[in-house]
């Protein structure tokens, strides 16, 4: 095993997202995984784009934007390290239905999407785990994003 699937198992083996899964699993969804960083300000994903990979954050917070022709982006979440980002990969039309944006740098393990399809189509018990944890996020995401739109309506009508 090379330095850099160490480092990769490593971190996707401390990741707050992979917490108890069995090293097989983290072995398995390591596949075609790579470490990646982004600096401030950088785009992550951008909506509308292809999307083909799951971002797992070790370090750095990243902004989940939308964007308004009359306000620009509008933040509806903020990711922190031992999160995900890029759910869109796991359903069609496999779109980025957001910008993702560096709020500071970020180092992440980068999942290829089509590799993880491969193997999760091979390994319905992890493929089972995987789904659990990704709509336990979109779930989060979903309650963050009805939060926010109150806020934004809220903020509107005051004015």
């Amino acid at each position: 095993m090379s330095e850099t699937d160490r480092a990769i198992t490593q971190a996707m083996t401390g990741h707050e997202f992979l917490a108890g899964v069995s090293p097989r699993t983290v072995e398995l969804m390591s596949n075609g995984a790579r470490l990646v960083e982004f600096e401030t300000g950088a785009l992550l994903l951008r909506e509308g784009e292809h999307a083909d990979t799951l971002y797992l954050l070790t370090r750095g917070r990243v902004a989940v934007e939308i964007h308004s022709p009359s306000q620009g982006p509008l933040v509806i979440d903020i990711v922190n390290p031992g999160h995900v980002v890029g759910l869109s990969w796991a359903a069609p039309p496999f779109r980025w239905q957001f910008d993702a944006r560096a709020l500071e740098p970020v180092q992440a393990v980068a999942l290829d999407a089509p590799r993880l399809f491969e193997e999760l189509a091979t390994h319905p018990e992890v493929a089972a785990e995987l789904h659990r944890r990704l709509s336990a996020v979109m779930l989060s995401r979903l309650q963050a994003t009805r939060i926010r739109l109150l806020d934004l309506y809220a903020n509107a009508s005051r004015h």
